[in-house]
């Protein structure tokens, strides 16, 4: 099949816009991959014997000989958060794999993992859009003892792999495997779980209740199992050929999931230069895997939060997207999957019914990936299409189903879901914005409405509970941009939302903060840029204004005379309560140097190369 030309034109479109940046990248990968042999043959005799000193006696012989590749294990592990938690016993899996493939595994480093399902609605989620750099940072460390030859990057969550990511670009001379931890078994479903959380919104269930619930949903080791950032993260590592084939979702604790975690070690040393072929990130990660990855974004309806972390994790590889790109594929990538909050189904049913491998197989067929792209298992992106199994105690790959096991969960590219993507690109004289549009029904894709202007979620709610809302509105909930409050989500919002529309009115949402991976029903005009504390014109908007949000004409617009809109004040707020407390003292500054949203909301400086496109 040929490459379908919007995706060809909007790749050669990131080439060419990255060209100087790229080459920059690729000439400092080139200068890290000049020395031969192992990494740490080259570092001083002393320096070596502090890495290897607490090593039992064989492991030490072979680091000290140097001839043999050591691989570090960057980790997220924690046992607070449950998609962390089967991380704990894979080091010693890794460990022993490796020494089975003639290599040495070694802890490397952690990086820090915070639970933004701990922290919805709470002062903490104005931590976690930041932890994501501070994680790419903390794996720099890990790896800047200059002792390894790959790595292991163990992680799951919403800035987690990301963070792991960007970190891991920075040493683009090294190959590099990403290893899962799988998704819990499914729980009560999630019908059950939102109407819970809705009744509870409308003071119709108890906080018992509600947390029985909670609990019967998240109820034990693994993923959160409906798609939101975490899920997503997993798709993006196999579309990019990060993972394993068919690694993505395979429930911890399992004799498979053991099985890919040793596979993923004895791999990753034969990818070394030491190994038969040396496949550095560098070279997995290219212009072409990037657009790769926006296609899997939009044909699973995937997370809002990686129209941010796509555009840095490129960024790390010197290579420059913006929204227009994933407006532009939008067009053309057809909906394949209905997931929760897409559908009622979870990642353990999607990957029943098919998986990763059935999908990368559609999209192949219909020419919307690059299947011509390096992998870490060195082939094109067609060795995805299969799905792992155990062959006695050996992990083997077989063809995925040829058809589709539910066709309502997942189904092939020729009969979607919907002929286009489940993200799209809002403009107009608010700014940019994206919109998660999947989950949305038709009849609630344009809204036009007066605005109700909040300055933060709680204001919102306290409006709410006292029966304020019960009209046709567009909630403005501004001053929640990187700058403002480290951009936290909203999804605390979502409850009140759905029941007001379920009620009959026309409600959506615009703000310049995050919503979630768990977008949902109600339309919200997310992450809009520039965010208000940079002057953006959403910070213009009072009470009453008609707001006109129109997915199908791709605008966001106050219908305000021009005249008058020009000469109007942005409004200001008091933000001193969002820079203490839970550790906000310390992100002063990420805070002060965060570009915007569609500059991938960094703290390490502006991702693109130049201004913001035109609205």
């Amino acid at each position: 099949m040929s490459l379908n030309p919007i995706l060809a034109r909007v790749t050669d479109r990131i080439r060419a816009r990255s060209a100087a940046s790229r080459a920059a990248y690729l000439l400092r990968v080139d200068a890290a991959t000049r020395a031969a042999g192992t990494a740490r043959k080259h570092v001083s005799c002393a320096n070596q014997a502090h890495a290897y000193a607490a090593f039992e006696p064989n492991d030490k012989l072979v680091l000290r000989q140097a001839r043999l590749p050591n691989l570090g294990i960057v980790s997220a592990y924690n046992d607070m958060l449950s998609a962390h938690q089967p991380f704990e016993r894979m080091p010693a899996l890794i460990k022993d794999a490796a020494r089975g493939a003639g290599a040495v595994a070694q802890f490397a480093g952690g990086v820090p993992a915070m639970c933004d399902g701990v922290t919805q609605g709470e002062a903490g989620m104005e931590l976690s859009l930041f932890s994501r750099d501070v994680i790419a940072m903390s794996t720099a460390v890990a790896l800047s003892h200059n002792v390894f030859d790959g790595t292991l990057c163990l992680g799951v969550c919403d800035k987690i792999v990301p963070g792991l990511l960007i970190g891991a670009l920075q040493f683009g001379h090294l190959p590099t495997i990403f290893v899962p931890a799988g998704p819990m078994t499914t729980g009560i479903g999630n019908d059950q779980k939102a109407r819970v959380r809705q009744n509870f919104a409308q003071g119709l269930a108890t906080r018992e209740e509600l947390l029985e619930s909670e609990m019967a949903a998240y109820h034990g080791p693994g993923t959160c199992t409906f798609y939101g950032t975490a899920n997503s993260n997993q798709m993006l590592m196999e579309v990019m050929g990060l993972h394993l084939p068919g690694a993505a979702f395979v429930n911890p604790g399992t004799e498979l999931r053991d099985g890919l975690t040793r596979a993923a070690a004895q791999r990753l040393a034969a990818i070394t230069r030491l190994g038969n072929e040396y496949i550095p990130i560098a070279k997995v990660v290219d212009e072409r895997t990037i657009a790769n990855a926006i296609v899997g974004l939009l044909a699973t309806g995937g997370s809002t939060n990686h129209t941010i972390h796509l555009v840095a994790i490129a960024a790390a590889a010197g290579i420059y997207i913006d929204w227009n790109d994933f407006d532009d594929l939008s067009a053309a990538v057809p909906l394949l999957t209905r997931i929760y909050p897409n559908g009622s189904a979870d990642v353990n049913h999607f990957h029943a019914a098919g998986g990763m491998g059935f999908l990368i197989r559609e999209l192949l067929g219909a020419g919307l990936l690059h299947g011509d792209v390096t992998t870490v298992m060195g082939e094109g992106l067609a060795r995805y299409t299969q799905e792992p199994w155990l062959d006695g105690e050996r992990v083997a790959w077989r063809a995925s189903v040829e058809k589709s096991l539910d066709s309502a969960v997942l189904r092939p590219a020729a009969e979607p879901f919907s002929a286009d993507g489940g993200l799209k690109l809002l403009k107009g004289n608010l700014g940019r914005a994206v919109i998660k549009i999947s989950a949305v029904k038709p009849e609630h894709r344009f809204v036009e409405a007066p605005a109700i202007v909040f300055n933060g979620q709680d204001d919102m709610m306290a409006a709410f509970k006292r029966g304020e809302l019960t009209r046709d509105f567009v909630a403005v909930v501004r001053f929640q941009g990187p700058r403002a409050n480290g951009m936290p989500e909203l999804h605390k919002l979502t409850p009140a939302l759905g029941v007001l529309q379920d009620q009959g009115y026309h409600v959506a949402l615009v703000t310049d903060g995050r919503m979630s991976g768990a977008s949902g029903k109600v339309p919200a005009a997310i992450h809009v840029t520039p965010e208000c504390l940079a002057g953006g014109p959403l910070a213009k908007v009072r009470d009453g204004d008609v707001i006109r949000l129109d997915t199908e004409a791709g605008t966001l617009e106050a219908l305000v005379d021009a005249t008058e809109w020009a000469a109007r004040e942005t409004a200001t707020a008091n933000l001193d309560a969002n820079q203490h407390g839970v550790g906000r003292e310390l992100f002063f500054n990420a805070r002060a140097n965060a570009s915007g949203a569609e500059q991938g909301a960094s703290t390490f400086g502006s991702t693109l190369p130049g201004p913001l496109p035109v609205a």
